[in-house]
């Protein structure tokens, strides 16, 4: 069975762009991958394209905007996914099913979302559709209500960690400093983000402003193709594994805090990938909040249940740290387009791999894990990538 590999790449600026939509954001970074990749348009057997969208756009049927960019691909197939917050994530292994299926030998993976010029009510309302309507859509402040949700309920069990997940903020601004695509470049030290003051108020429970995500606009492409094909190409990224699982919707049928479907999904591809976390050379997660980061290092093997805290504490995921995580910032600092949040985390990783991160370089990166959640830990997405060419 050929294997699906990357080989090229691009990623717009996220934050508030002067791009009015996604089509405009798509065409402003189609041609740079397809040079990145070194390959023509006219060599692209299909298109697989991430955008949340419901809502943020009156344009909807968005995968046929890709072709709009380069008219030779006006006749390839396309195809629109959305998985939540894990919307580049689907698109992504789509199209790697497309190319191990024999289907093709290239293929586009393009995610991206315009989201700042809405309302920022509207964008909680919009954001609660990847909850459980019936239950969860009356929860003030969106989807930051219910992590705020979330981490009252860790600390009742697990005692108060506010200043362990400043410390997580910390470190993901400390790390976007460096990354030129990051919506906020900014570090706001732990003293600032570990203190609520009116430029840092609680946003909802425990979580304060520099708690959370931002609201973005970005876009993000990966270029594919199969082994053969990739060996004729400047660089290939490989996955030793990729494991999608998922979850029950309901938060109330499920204990949120355990996030077994990240779990599930981490043990899998590292079963499959035949390594363990002492493999891997760091890691890029969602930390939409930073108790999903810290609930994360849970979720992974890092620490026990209720030890995620200690973590960050011991400096185990800092970018000088025995397993870095988000050393990109994150979507903590880089921003959070949802569409194109999944894809941009492969790129992310895959420049780290390629040599290709510049200033957010790691020490000697061999093994990346990639971990993209849709949801509160519903749709999960875990990949591990490694440099073959």
């Amino acid at each position: 069975m050929p294997r699906a590999q990357i080989v090229g790449w691009s990623h717009s600026r996220f934050g508030k762009a002067e791009e009015p939509d996604t089509e405009s954001l798509i065409t402003g970074i189609l041609a740079p991958a397809l040079d990145h990749a070194g390959i023509g348009a006219e060599e692209v057997d299909g298109i697989f394209v991430g955008v949340f969208n419901a809502g943020f756009s009156r344009q909807d049927f968005q995968a046929a905007l890709v072709a709009l960019a380069d008219d030779r691909l006006r006749h390839v197939p396309a195809i629109r996914y959305e998985n939540a917050c894990a919307t580049g994530s689907a698109a992504l292994y789509g199209a790697m099913d497309f190319i191990e299926s024999g289907r093709g030998r290239i293929a586009l993976v393009v995610g991206a979302e315009k989201m700042t010029a809405t309302p920022t009510a509207e964008v909680g309302d919009i954001l609660l559709g990847a909850s459980y309507v019936k239950e969860e859509a009356d929860v003030p402040a969106g989807f930051a209500g219910l992590f705020g949700q979330i981490t009252q309920s860790y600390f009742q069990r697990y005692g108060d960690q506010s200043d362990a997940l400043a410390m997580i903020a910390a470190k993901n601004h400390a790390n976007g400093v460096l990354n030129p695509y990051a919506h906020m470049r900014k570090d706001f030290g732990f003293d600032f983000c570990n203190t609520v003051t009116e430029k840092n108020p609680h946003v909802a429970g425990p979580l304060r402003r520099t708690d959370c995500s931002l609201v973005s606009d970005g876009a993000a492409i990966l270029v594919l193709a199969d082994e053969e094909t990739a060996k004729t190409l400047r660089r290939a990224i490989a996955f030793r594994a990729r494991v999608q699982t998922n979850d029950f919707l309901p938060m109330s049928k499920r204990d949120v805090l355990e996030m077994a479907g990240a779990r599930l999904a981490w043990a899998g591809a590292l079963e499959q990938a035949g390594m363990g976390l002492d493999d891997l050379s760091f890691v890029e997660t969602h930390d939409c909040f930073t108790v999903a980061e810290m609930l994360e290092y849970e979720a992974m093997g890092l620490a026990e249940r209720g030890q995620g805290h200690r973590v960050i504490r011991d400096g185990v995921t800092r970018k000088d740290g025995r397993l870095p995580v988000n050393p990109s910032g994150g979507l903590k600092s880089k921003g959070h387009p949802i569409g194109a949040t999944g894809v941009s985390m492969h790129v992310m990783a895959a420049m780290q791999l390629a040599g290709e991160a510049g200033d957010m370089a790691v020490k000697d990166p061999r093994v990346a894990g990639v971990f993209n959640m849709g949801g509160v830990a519903v749709a999960n997405y875990c990949s591990i990538l490694e440099r073959v060419k």
